[in-house]
């Protein structure tokens, strides 16, 4: 059986979870920085989106250059992006500054994570994929369970200075293991015909808007939440997203396995209860315990939901990983910005509850497209198999 744990792997891992901790420092962070800052709830989702947003049209253009360019030089200029875009918080204060500053680490997201997902696909054994992708995930969630927390004692300790000079320092760290790398990659074959590969890669499409829909939800909360939790005197908001991650990591540790045993649909359908099950929960849910209970409910069912999309882009796209992931990474993060700018507009108008409602009704779309168009199809396909 062919090892997943390569040189490679282990020093992907490693960067990955140095960069995701960035990403995550600032997810409870930067909404109450922008709130102290006098932004509106406008434009604090607009703030926290545009990093998503930023990254939809790159994501698609970098899967297609990966045909030709090998993944570490983009995970490079990624590292280097977040390296120059958390120093630059520390000098960027007005609406527009601050804005610039979030387009350019959302460009820097997109190169990086697009290149390391395509890296890890492709030196992963077939038969054990899903397994793979589990195991790379946890890198991301490790960082998920500490750095929010981390976010916030360092923010209450200190100032948002030195939160800043932290991003940066790990960011470096980013860079350093990435060098570390091995110095070829290995060139996919159809180079020669990137050139004709749509800007949209088709076969992803099933995967990417059951991904853009989950991440409106997930968009929202990291924009809102912090924000509800402090209005309820939950004082360190991170403890939520740390209750999420620990379930992330015990789920993805124990079960991996679990995706290459079942077929895709069948690890899909409950991911997606368990995301409705949960903003229901929130609607009626002002205490701690009942944020924590939330957070272990989502964590349930997006500890399998986005490898399992990942694994199913690469099953549909075959040879062409590179433009798939992109087109797959582009609609997530483009559903992630629009999930805090919509919700954004409706707590403008409403209040958290019917945010919270709206949250539930994505989700129910999210099932009715996943029940009555993907499941449908790929029975179809079975059928002529």
């Amino acid at each position: 059986m062919q090892k997943i744990f390569t040189r490679d792997f282990v020093l992907c891992f490693f960067a990955q979870f140095a960069f995701s901790s960035v990403f995550f420092i600032l997810i409870p962070t930067i909404p109450i920085y922008l709130s102290r800052l006098g932004t509106t709830d406008v434009g604090i989702g607009v703030l926290v989106g545009v990093l998503s947003v930023s990254s939809l049209i790159l994501r698609p253009l970098v899967g297609r250059a990966l045909l030709k360019i090998p993944e570490k030089k983009f995970m490079v200029g990624g590292t280097l992006l977040y390296t120059f875009s958390s120093i630059a918080y520390l000098f960027a204060k007005p609406f527009w500054p601050i804005l610039i500053v979030r387009v350019f680490q959302g460009i820097g997201l997109a190169v990086f994570q697009t290149a390391s997902f395509t890296l890890i696909t492709r030196i992963s054994p077939d038969a054990r994929r899903g397994q793979s992708l589990s195991y790379f995930y946890l890198a991301i969630n490790i960082a998920f369970a500490l750095a929010p927390s981390i976010g916030m004692y360092i923010m209450n300790l200190f100032d948002f200075t030195i939160l800043f000079l932290v991003c940066t320092g790990l960011s470096l760290l980013a860079l350093v293991i990435t060098l570390k790398m091995g110095a070829i990659q290995g060139v996919p074959l159809e180079n020669d015909s990137s050139n004709d590969q749509p800007f949209i890669t088709r076969e992803a499409l099933p995967a990417a808007i059951m991904a853009f829909m989950g991440s409106i939800i997930w968009g929202a909360l990291t924009a809102f939440f912090p924000l509800y939790a402090l209005q309820h005197g939950v004082a360190n908001p991170g403890l939520f997203f740390a209750a999420m991650a620990l379930t992330l990591i015990f789920g993805r540790a124990l079960g991996g396995r679990m995706m290459d045993l079942y077929r895709r649909e069948k690890v899909i359908f409950p991911c997606l209860i368990a995301q409705i099950v949960a903003m229901t929960i929130l609607v009626f849910s002002t205490t701690l315990p009942m944020f924590i209970l939330v957070a272990v409910v989502w964590g349930i069912g997006n500890a399998f939901f986005y490898p399992t999309l990942v694994a199913y882009t690469i099953d549909l796209a075959g040879s062409s990983r590179g433009p798939a992931i992109g087109t797959y990474l582009a609609l997530s993060d483009f559903g992630a910005g629009m999930g805090s700018v919509i919700m954004g507009i409706v707590l403008q108008l409403s209040n958290f509850q019917t945010m919270f409602l709206a949250l539930v009704l994505t989700g129910l779309i999210n099932l009715g497209y996943f029940h009555f168009i993907v499941r449908n199809r790929s029975k179809k396909q079975y059928a002529n198999l």
